[in-house]
Protein backbone atom coordinates (compact mmCIF):
# COMPACT_ATOMS: atom_id res chain seq x y z
CA UNK A 1 0.00 0.00 0.00
CA UNK A 2 1.38 3.67 -1.21
CA UNK A 3 -0.06 6.76 -0.42
CA UNK A 4 0.17 10.31 -2.26
CA UNK A 5 -0.33 13.51 -1.17
CA UNK A 6 -2.91 14.69 -3.57
CA UNK A 7 -3.50 18.23 -1.46
CA UNK A 8 -1.15 19.95 1.23
CA UNK A 9 -2.81 22.59 3.93
CA UNK A 10 -2.26 25.80 1.20
CA UNK A 11 -3.66 24.05 -1.64
CA UNK A 12 -6.86 22.70 0.46
CA UNK A 13 -6.91 26.25 1.55
CA UNK A 14 -6.46 27.83 -2.11
CA UNK A 15 -9.37 25.51 -3.33
CA UNK A 16 -11.73 26.31 -0.54
CA UNK A 17 -11.77 30.04 -1.07
CA UNK A 18 -12.17 29.72 -4.81
CA UNK A 19 -15.13 27.44 -4.31
CA UNK A 20 -16.48 30.26 -1.83
CA UNK A 21 -15.69 32.75 -4.39
CA UNK A 22 -18.17 30.60 -6.43
CA UNK A 23 -20.65 29.99 -3.73
CA UNK A 24 -20.78 33.93 -3.37
CA UNK A 25 -21.03 34.41 -7.41
CA UNK A 26 -23.93 32.32 -8.01
CA UNK A 27 -25.81 33.12 -4.51
CA UNK A 28 -25.32 36.81 -3.78
CA UNK A 29 -25.98 37.57 -0.38
CA UNK A 30 -27.69 34.05 0.74
CA UNK A 31 -30.68 35.18 1.98
CA UNK A 32 -32.42 32.36 -0.39
CA UNK A 33 -29.84 29.75 0.03
CA UNK A 34 -29.10 27.30 3.24
CA UNK A 35 -25.55 25.09 3.17
CA UNK A 36 -25.98 21.62 3.99
CA UNK A 37 -22.78 19.54 5.49
CA UNK A 38 -23.09 15.72 4.95
CA UNK A 39 -22.73 13.62 7.88
CA UNK A 40 -19.88 13.31 9.06
CA UNK A 41 -16.69 14.38 6.56
CA UNK A 42 -19.01 17.02 4.65
CA UNK A 43 -19.34 19.03 7.83
CA UNK A 44 -16.12 19.89 8.61
CA UNK A 45 -16.06 21.22 5.28
CA UNK A 46 -19.05 23.17 5.74
CA UNK A 47 -17.85 24.60 8.70
CA UNK A 48 -14.70 25.98 6.90
CA UNK A 49 -16.79 27.19 3.99
CA UNK A 50 -18.93 29.21 6.89
CA UNK A 51 -16.05 30.50 8.10
CA UNK A 52 -14.65 32.12 5.04
CA UNK A 53 -18.13 33.49 4.17
CA UNK A 54 -18.58 35.19 7.52
CA UNK A 55 -14.94 36.04 8.57
CA UNK A 56 -13.25 36.70 4.86
CA UNK A 57 -16.03 38.18 2.93
CA UNK A 58 -18.28 39.47 5.14
CA UNK A 59 -21.11 37.29 4.11
CA UNK A 60 -23.73 37.80 6.94
CA UNK A 61 -27.38 35.30 7.82
CA UNK A 62 -25.85 32.21 6.14
CA UNK A 63 -28.80 29.72 6.82
CA UNK A 64 -27.27 26.16 7.29
CA UNK A 65 -27.60 22.80 8.58
CA UNK A 66 -26.20 19.10 8.81
CA UNK A 67 -27.43 16.31 7.94
CA UNK A 68 -27.37 12.36 8.24
CA UNK A 69 -28.27 9.97 5.69
CA UNK A 70 -27.53 6.81 7.70
CA UNK A 71 -30.62 4.93 7.45
CA UNK A 72 -31.40 6.38 3.82
CA UNK A 73 -28.38 4.82 2.37
CA UNK A 74 -29.24 1.71 -0.17
CA UNK A 75 -26.78 -0.22 1.88
CA UNK A 76 -27.73 0.37 5.59
CA UNK A 77 -29.35 -3.33 6.20
CA UNK A 78 -26.22 -5.12 4.83
CA UNK A 79 -23.28 -4.59 7.70
CA UNK A 80 -23.48 -7.09 10.33
CA UNK A 81 -22.47 -4.52 12.87
CA UNK A 82 -25.14 -1.92 14.39
CA UNK A 83 -24.92 1.01 13.06
CA UNK A 84 -24.00 4.57 14.65
CA UNK A 85 -26.14 7.18 12.94
CA UNK A 86 -24.64 10.77 13.36
CA UNK A 87 -27.28 14.12 13.91
CA UNK A 88 -29.11 15.71 11.37
CA UNK A 89 -29.76 19.68 12.40
CA UNK A 90 -31.24 21.64 10.06
CA UNK A 91 -33.48 24.12 11.78
CA UNK A 92 -34.13 26.78 8.50
CA UNK A 93 -36.52 26.23 6.56
CA UNK A 94 -35.95 24.85 2.88
CA UNK A 95 -39.37 25.28 0.88
CA UNK A 96 -38.49 26.93 -2.52
CA UNK A 97 -34.49 27.87 -0.87
CA UNK A 98 -31.44 27.06 -3.02
CA UNK A 99 -29.99 24.64 -1.55
CA UNK A 100 -26.20 23.39 -1.82
CA UNK A 101 -25.37 19.81 -0.29
CA UNK A 102 -21.57 19.93 0.82
CA UNK A 103 -19.61 16.56 1.76
CA UNK A 104 -15.80 16.08 0.96
CA UNK A 105 -15.57 13.09 -1.73
CA UNK A 106 -17.93 12.27 -4.52
CA UNK A 107 -17.18 8.59 -5.74
CA UNK A 108 -19.81 5.91 -6.64
CA UNK A 109 -22.81 8.98 -6.07
CA UNK A 110 -24.73 6.53 -3.58
CA UNK A 111 -23.95 9.04 -0.58
CA UNK A 112 -25.37 12.19 -2.76
CA UNK A 113 -28.84 9.68 -3.46
CA UNK A 114 -29.55 8.93 0.25
CA UNK A 115 -28.71 12.69 0.64
CA UNK A 116 -31.36 13.70 -1.81
CA UNK A 117 -34.06 11.36 -0.36
CA UNK A 118 -33.70 12.46 2.83
CA UNK A 119 -33.48 15.80 2.28
CA UNK A 120 -37.08 15.04 1.13
CA UNK A 121 -38.35 15.55 5.06
CA UNK A 122 -37.28 18.58 5.01
CA UNK A 123 -39.11 20.35 2.66
CA UNK A 124 -39.00 21.09 -1.25
CA UNK A 125 -36.20 23.36 -2.01
CA UNK A 126 -36.64 25.30 -5.19
CA UNK A 127 -33.27 23.87 -6.32
CA UNK A 128 -30.57 21.34 -5.40
CA UNK A 129 -26.26 22.02 -5.72
CA UNK A 130 -23.53 19.83 -4.96
CA UNK A 131 -20.21 20.92 -3.80
CA UNK A 132 -17.61 18.56 -3.29
CA UNK A 133 -13.98 18.90 -2.62
CA UNK A 134 -12.96 15.79 -4.12
CA UNK A 135 -14.64 14.08 -7.60
CA UNK A 136 -13.64 11.26 -8.16
CA UNK A 137 -14.84 11.16 -11.50
CA UNK A 138 -14.68 8.13 -13.22
CA UNK A 139 -16.25 6.14 -9.92
CA UNK A 140 -19.83 6.41 -10.74
CA UNK A 141 -22.69 4.10 -10.11
CA UNK A 142 -25.20 6.62 -10.33
CA UNK A 143 -25.77 9.34 -12.66
CA UNK A 144 -24.82 12.51 -10.25
CA UNK A 145 -22.54 15.46 -11.22
CA UNK A 146 -21.19 17.66 -8.95
CA UNK A 147 -21.77 21.92 -9.16
CA UNK A 148 -18.53 22.60 -8.14
CA UNK A 149 -15.50 21.49 -7.48
CA UNK A 150 -12.46 21.67 -5.52
CA UNK A 151 -10.17 19.23 -7.89
CA UNK A 152 -10.75 15.86 -9.99
CA UNK A 153 -9.06 13.23 -9.38
CA UNK A 154 -8.74 9.93 -11.60
CA UNK A 155 -8.10 6.84 -9.91
CA UNK A 156 -8.59 2.82 -10.23
CA UNK A 157 -11.31 1.06 -8.43
CA UNK A 158 -9.21 0.00 -5.59
CA UNK A 159 -7.70 3.58 -4.59
CA UNK A 160 -9.24 5.29 -1.57
CA UNK A 161 -9.06 9.22 -1.52
CA UNK A 162 -8.84 9.99 2.19
CA UNK A 163 -9.40 13.81 3.49
CA UNK A 164 -7.77 15.09 6.62
CA UNK A 165 -9.08 17.96 8.35
CA UNK A 166 -7.02 20.00 11.32
CA UNK A 167 -10.09 19.56 13.29
CA UNK A 168 -10.41 15.94 13.46
CA UNK A 169 -6.68 14.28 12.01
CA UNK A 170 -4.44 17.06 13.02
CA UNK A 171 -3.54 18.45 9.78
CA UNK A 172 -5.13 19.96 6.66
CA UNK A 173 -4.41 17.41 3.67
CA UNK A 174 -5.52 14.98 0.94
CA UNK A 175 -4.25 11.55 0.43
CA UNK A 176 -4.57 9.35 -2.27
CA UNK A 177 -3.92 5.61 -1.04
CA UNK A 178 -2.83 3.10 -3.47
CA UNK A 179 -4.34 -0.51 -1.88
Amino acid sequence: MSSKIILNSNQLDILTNRLVCQLIENHNDFSNTVLIGLQPRGVFFLNRIISLLKNKYNCKNISFGVLDITFFRDDFRRHNKPLNPNISNINVKIESKSLVLIDDVLYTGRSIRAALTAIETYGRPKFIELLILIDRRFSRELPIQPNYIGLEVDSIQNDRVIVNWKENENEDSVYLINN
